[in-house]
């Protein structure tokens, strides 16, 4: 007789790898001779709470589909970004296309001063103490990219210190 008493216990579930939060989920339609296709389009932003945070878009026919391609995309657009403490080592100010994103290295305790799409990246890349603001564009994909371009802009703590 074999000894599997355990064997309809319930696996225990592991933790995700990286934490994920919806931006924006859209129907996008394309015609075609019979009518109009709809698919869906999901911008999703990634991150581990640690330095490491990503931004993927993608489409499918359904929600659920468009999501996991766009998280699958967020995974291979992973960006390791250079804290300082709970802070960005230094300002920092990036414009991709219409959407202009200011950074700015805020003290301890103060918190996340940012809206919307920039809020969500820099919440899941880790940090906890930075003053943002968005101009431009409020299109929230490519506020997300550009908030990513301008933290990929960022120096080691180490090389700020030097230059001054």
């Amino acid at each position: 007789m074999s000894n599997n008493k355990n064997t309809r216990r319930p696996k225990r579930r592991e933790k995700p790898e990286f934490e994920q939060k919806l931006l924006d989920l859209a129907r996008v339609t394309r015609v075609v001779k019979g009518g109009r296709r709809f698919r869906f389009r999901a911008t999703l932003v990634i991150g581990d709470r640690k330095g490491q945070v990503g931004v993927g878009v993608a489409k499918g026919v359904d929600v659920s589909d468009s999501i996991q391609k766009a998280f699958n995309d967020a995974k291979k657009n992973l960006l390791k970004v250079k804290l300082q403490g709970n802070t960005i080592p230094h300002d920092v100010t990036k414009k991709l296309g219409s959407a202009k994103v200011l950074l700015k290295p805020a003290s301890e305790g103060r918190g996340i001063i940012a809206g919307g799409a920039v809020r969500a990246v820099v919440d899941l890349s880790g940090i906890r103490d930075i003053v943002s603001k968005s101009l431009g564009s409020s299109n929230k994909l490519n506020v997300a990219r550009t908030t990513i371009e301008a933290l990929r802009e960022l120096k080691e703590p180490r090389e700020v210190k030097e230059e001054k």
